[in-house]
């Protein structure tokens, strides 16, 4: 068990390299063709994701220059920014640095990439918070996914057969061909999901606060609809059932008193209903659509 562990550490270490390369680890399954986990934490970057028939996990990775990230556009009308840099002392004996006649010797931009893997366990991650680094994976089907970022990328995921649970907080995420489940939520950005499969018996859910929610499915899917934008639209090329939402009883101070509470989310069933699919937005429409296929 051991000897798996060091070789998720030694195969993370190798990837130290210089600003603008891409690097390349070849992470292999402890038991390859089986069900596994695979778990990518970013603070600034994208993450790209594509199944394959292969056994192994291919992580490509490629830092950009601070020019690439200079002037990012923000998605919508906020945006949400995490700094792990030190604070304005640094700075401030910078400034007087340069004031003094002092040049900046440009650091040569080393990066890292860390992958881990246990009992087809695979977790990544990147060692420096402030290094705004790009990651594309090549994954073989049957997996736990978990994506996350924070800055400066979109999360987006193609021809992947699982469990997908995606989190971003500037940026849109993009989910394609996807066999299974999806879990989605973003901040400043548009979700876009494209099912070949549903997992019939899998809750789902897909929020933003900033942006467009738009679903495709199947024909034949069954679901209990649960919807709310309070700034936007909901569209549907579905037969929805809408059923009245239910009046929530709440009791206040008085004894013998009650208050009702009126619910804002829009209830239904697509074919007959199944498993419960949340929509929401703040500001923003909801679609969902049928597939073409």
């Amino acid at each position: 068990m051991m000897g798996l562990v060091l070789l998720g550490l030694i195969v993370g270490i190798n990837a130290f390299s210089q600003s603008g390369s891409t690097e390349q680890l070849s992470v292999p399954l402890s038991s390859p063709g089986k069900p596994y986990s695979l778990k990518v934490q970013l603070v600034s970057g994208s993450i790209k994701v594509a199944g394959y028939e292969g056994k192994d996990i291919i992580i490509n990775a490629t830092p950009r220059s601070d020019d690439d990230t200079k002037g990012s556009k923000t998605n919508g009308n906020f945006n949400i920014n995490v700094d792990f840099r030190k604070g304005g002392k640094d700075r401030e004996e910078g400034s007087k640095a340069a004031e003094s006649g002092m040049k900046r010797i440009a650091s040569s931009g080393g990066f890292e990439v860390t992958a881990k893997e246990a009992d087809n366990n695979v977790t990544v991650n990147t060692g420096n918070p402030n290094k705004v680094i790009d990651l594309e994976l090549k994954i073989p089907q049957d997996v736990k996914l978990n994506l996350r970022t924070v800055n400066d990328g979109e999360i987006s995921v193609d021809n992947v057969s699982g469990q997908l649970e995606t989190t971003n907080t500037n940026e849109k995420i993009t989910l394609t061909n996807i066999s299974g489940s999806v879990v989605a939520n973003t901040i400043n950005g548009d979700i876009n999901v494209t099912f070949n499969k549903v997992d019939p018996n899998a809750p789902m859910a897909f929020s933003t606060l900033n942006g467009d929610v738009s679903v495709t499915l199947p024909t034949g899917t069954k679901a209990n609809l649960k919807m709310k934008t309070d700034n936007g639209e909901i569209f549907s090329d579905f037969d929805v059932a809408i059923e009245k939402a239910p009046e929530k009883a709440e009791k206040i101070s008085q004894p013998g008193m009650y208050k009702i509470k009126k619910d804002d989310w829009v209830y239904g069933k697509i074919n007959g209903g199944g498993a419960e699919m949340m929509m929401k937005n703040m500001d923003g429409n909801l679609y969902l659509k049928k597939s073409s296929k």
